[in-house]
């Protein structure tokens, strides 16, 4: 297969994903290119698997390697603080677990190019293996960014299969010290929402895959709730001196 350079670049973060990694990585390149692999920090060698695949993929694979684990959100910002340098425009985020389906990839850009002033959020459709403190628990989020962004319109907070407009996830990110972990997906969704970034929703599935399956999770219950918790906290009060800001935009589109 060739692949050509285009503006939309995926960036996989990756953290002790273990073997798992290069079955993504390999389903991913089936489908698109360029593929940049940010390993942040890992120390189950799990880079090293990916040797083949830089033989194989020498100009639609990349891999950073950070020192040490920096979080889901700062090594996925160091991918994209790069592509702006090689002149990308649109990112598409991707899990390392093969939670995400790489057929999905040609929709996301699709209806980019179809909204190229938007971000495309996937909206998880779960399977009925999937765990049910998870697919519940999302509900919380997704109530708080609802309320934080005053229905903008945002299907899911949590989804990590998205397309963003790289300059404006630059100017969210650079905005904020937060966002850096497992707060990434909320807390931007959130602020570039109140940058006026138009959300379109794509219905995703989703897989979790058993352990015997080679399947991990770096979710950790207690800490990423409680790192949730805090989130939307800090966001309720941005929310609050925005909202008159909020409510006449909203009025604005109910009126066009």
């Amino acid at each position: 297969m060739d692949f050509v350079l285009n503006p939309y670049l995926i960036i996989i973060p990756s953290y002790n994903t273990g073997a798992i990694l290069k079955t993504t990585v390999s389903e991913v390149l089936q489908y698109h290119a360029p593929v940049w692999v940010v390993i942040d920090g890992s120390t189950d060698d799990s880079d090293k698997l990916l040797t083949s695949l830089l033989e194989q993929y020498p100009q639609a694979l990349k891999i950073i390697r950070l020192a040490e684990n920096i979080g889901k959100g700062a090594a996925i910002l160091k991918g994209i603080e790069q592509a702006q340098v090689n002149g990308f425009s649109y990112v598409l985020t991707m899990d390392a677990d093969l939670q995400h389906s790489a057929e999905s990839i040609a929709d996301f850009i699709s209806q980019s190019q179809a909204h190229p002033e938007a971000m495309i959020l996937g909206k998880p459709v779960f399977a009925e293996s999937a765990p049910a403190l998870r697919v519940q628990g999302r509900r919380i989020s997704n109530g708080w960014v609802n309320l934080e962004t005053l229905g903008w319109g945002i299907g899911d907070s949590l989804f990590g299969m998205r397309v963003y407009p790289i300059k404006d996830l630059m100017a969210v990110m650079t905005e904020t010290r937060w966002a850096r972990r497992f707060d990434f997906e909320p807390e931007v969704v959130v602020r570039l929402a109140w940058r006026g970034v138009k959300a379109i929703n794509l219905e995703t599935p989703v897989r979790y895959l058993a352990v015997e399956e080679g399947g991990v999770s770096q979710f950790r219950y207690l800490r990423d709730n409680v790192l949730l918790t805090g989130m939307h906290t800090r966001l309720f009060f941005g929310f609050l001196w925005r909202l008159p800001k909020l409510i006449m935009r909203s009025w604005q589109r109910g009126e066009s």
